[in-house]
């Protein structure tokens, strides 16, 4: 990738539309931690289980091809248009941000143990008491199980504040996760984006 460039973090990040990562670059990625997208007062912190390694070896989160993050983002109201992950900066001026449960990059999230999903929970906790975003969601109800321990945890509006932030937790928008169609996951976080409106 020649327009590539490096940042901090290790993860190249390219051009939007620019060249997919090798194999080798996917295999560096590896462990590798993406940095959080967040800042202050944030309307929406949305959490992600863990980045893969698509998203690692770009910088970009929720960037492989196939998650459908990014267009039930929009469906939902969230965005003006569908943003490509590489234009994930526009995010916290639009009252938005990402960060996950478990920082450091895997193939996938199954490779996680309960106990890492614990201690993210631990971490989360603390970057909410820091950012005070008005909303947390989490995309992905078995993480958010065990991480937190709720097993009965279903989806949509929690009834627990996290660090006073209202919780929500999504479905997983992964192309792995066929039990959720784009129309059916673009709903779920319309429903989200009512919530936050209202």
């Amino acid at each position: 990738m020649s327009d590539a460039t490096r940042d901090p973090s290790g993860a190249t990040r390219g051009a939007a539309g620019a060249g997919r990562p090798t194999k080798d670059e996917l295999a560096a990625a590896a462990d590798r931690i993406l940095p959080d997208l967040i800042a202050p007062g944030l309307d929406v912190l949305f959490v992600g289980i863990n980045p893969g390694l698509w998203s690692a070896a770009t910088g970009w989160h929720f960037a492989r091809p196939g998650n459908r993050f990014w267009p039930a983002l929009h469906r939902g109201g969230f965005t003006p248009r569908q943003l490509h992950p590489s234009e994930q900066d526009q995010l916290p001026g639009l009252g938005l941000g990402i960060t996950n449960m478990v920082a450091r990059a895997s193939a996938r999230a199954d490779e996680l143990t309960p106990a890492e999903l614990v201690a993210g929970a631990e971490i989360l906790t603390g970057k909410v008491a820091h950012y005070r975003p008005a909303w947390v969601a989490v995309v992905g109800v078995t993480a958010y199980r065990i991480g937190f321990g709720r097993p009965k945890a279903g989806f949509g509006p929690q009834p627990e504040t996290l660090a006073g932030a209202r919780l929500w937790v999504l479905p997983n928008p992964s192309g792995l996760n066929a039990h959720f169609t784009p129309e059916t996951l673009g709903a779920a976080f319309g429903e989200l984006r009512a919530a936050v409106a209202g």
